[in-house]
Formats: C-alpha cells, structure tokens, sequence
C-alpha cells in the first residue's frame, strides 16, 4: 500500500478558542522564500535554559512544522518535540517548516511523480539552505558546521530529508528519516547507486511494520544499497518498528531514539 498524507484544512465555526499546546521556549516568526515565491512561517525551539547561557546548540531543521509542537495546529496529532526534548534537557536548537498547504507535494518532492506530480523539492531545499539557514545561524547562537546540523521529517519529508543528506552533504551532515515515501520515484535510488562517493553522513532510518509492502520494502532496499555503495554501518541506523503506522504516534515515539542516536 503506498501511502501519502495529504493535509487538509477545514474551516469551522467553534464557541472556545483550542488552547496551545507549544511550550513557552517554542515561538514563532515568518520570512520570506523567494525561491518559492511566499513567505514562511518557522517555529523555532530553543533550550529551556537558553537565555541563561552562552554556548552554541546543534540545529535541526524539521518539515511539516505545524504537527511538531502544537496539538491545535496538527493535522492528526503532535509529534511533541517540545515536550520530548524539555524532558531530557535537550541542548539543541530545532527549526521547524511550516508546509504550503496544497503545495506540500510540490515543496517536499524532488522528483515528479506521474499521478501526484510534484517535483519542487529542489526550490524548497534552495531556500532552507540559502536563506533560513543564514538567517537562523545569524539570529541564534549555533554550530553551523555540518557534523551540527541534521535535517528530519516523516513521509514525503522523509524523502526530502534524505535527498538534502545526498545533495547538500557539505550542509547536513545528520538526517532522521521516518516513513520515508521512496516509492514516489525510483530516481531516488538511482541517486545513491549513481553516487562516485555517498558522503560521510550519520543517518537514522525508521518505517512501521504496519505501513504496507512498498513502505516497508523501499526501506530495506535503500538501507541495503547504501551498505552495498560503502556507507558504514556504524552511520546508520535502521528501524522497522513491530506493529507501527504511518502516523504522528509511530513518529512521536520514534524521535527521542532518532534525536539521541544521532547527537551522540
């Protein structure tokens, strides 16, 4: 079963205001993509104890922003960054995407695909590396440096996430990829198999058992070629996790593992 999640936006009419969920040191700001021609609003987490030091903090750089930290703002469930990273005293600055709404397809898919199209993932990218990232590191105390910078998401960000670990390896040098949709095209095996070198990256890789054959098998194949073309073993790991869906709960549960795996 090949899945794809496709966020819908509803409006209705309610006589309460639904509360945030984002904790107080996640806030918020829009810039412009020009690249995409739109403005982008980022959330941006930052350590409980920021303001009371100062050191510099790794940065993640996460797709689909509006399911990260805030209930209110998902479209089925939060994947609790916030929560989860407060939790263990995370020292990591985490800079979340918001999607395009109907353009989600487009900005998170490097290649076309026949029936969903698609295919601006390489403009989407263009933008977080040559904007965002500037700005991020020019406002916010970071390391900049590759081995400190990670990029993850879920799905069709976890296509993209991967993609932007093969393309811009001299930018991030970590990735966490969760149910990453490689059926979208072939040409994303064809990346690494084609690759002289794959770059010295760190990746953790994670599908549902539950998510169907082409999920779970894409998987397997692409953790297979990626031994096969050199990558070692010890910069990868992956994860078919019994009895998980395609959902923000699997993703959720899986990110402390991801987020401690590779910042070790």
């Amino acid at each position: 079963m090949r899945i794809l999640t496709f966020l819908f936006v509803f409006g209705c009419g309610f006589y309460t205001i639904a509360q945030s969920t984002a904790s107080g040191n996640v806030s918020t700001f829009v810039i412009e993509a020009p690249q995409l021609h739109t403005q982008k609003k980022i959330w941006v987490y930052v350590p409980e104890n920021y303001a009371q030091t100062t050191r510099r903090f790794p940065v993640i750089y996460m797709h689909d922003a509006q399911n990260l930290f805030d209930k209110t703002t998902s479209y089925a469930g939060e994947w609790k960054v916030d929560e989860t990273l407060n939790r263990c005293n995370a020292a990591v600055i985490v800079v979340g995407i918001e999607h395009g709404g109907e353009r989600r397809i487009d900005e998170l898919t490097p290649y076309t695909n026949e029936k969903y199209k698609g295919g601006g993932g390489e403009l989407y990218l263009d933008f977080i590396v040559k904007t965002l990232k500037p700005h991020i590191d020019s406002v916010y105390r970071t390391r900049p440096g590759r081995r400190h910078t990670a990029v993850m998401g879920s799905s069709l960000g976890g296509l993209l996430s991967f993609y932007a670990m093969m393309k811009y390896p001299g930018v991030f040098g970590l990735a966490g990829v969760f149910s990453p949709s490689f059926w979208f095209s072939d040409a994303i095996y064809a990346l690494v198999e084609n690759a002289d070198r794959l770059p010295d990256v760190k990746l953790y890789m994670a599908t549902g058992e539950k998510e169907g054959a082409s999920m779970v098998d894409g998987h397997k194949k692409m953790a297979a070629l990626l031994l096969k073309k050199g990558l070692k073993k010890k910069r990868i790991k992956s994860v078919i996790a019994t009895g998980k869906e395609h959902n923000e709960t699997f993703w959720s549960e899986a990110f402390p593992e991801a987020y401690q795996w590779l910042m070790e």
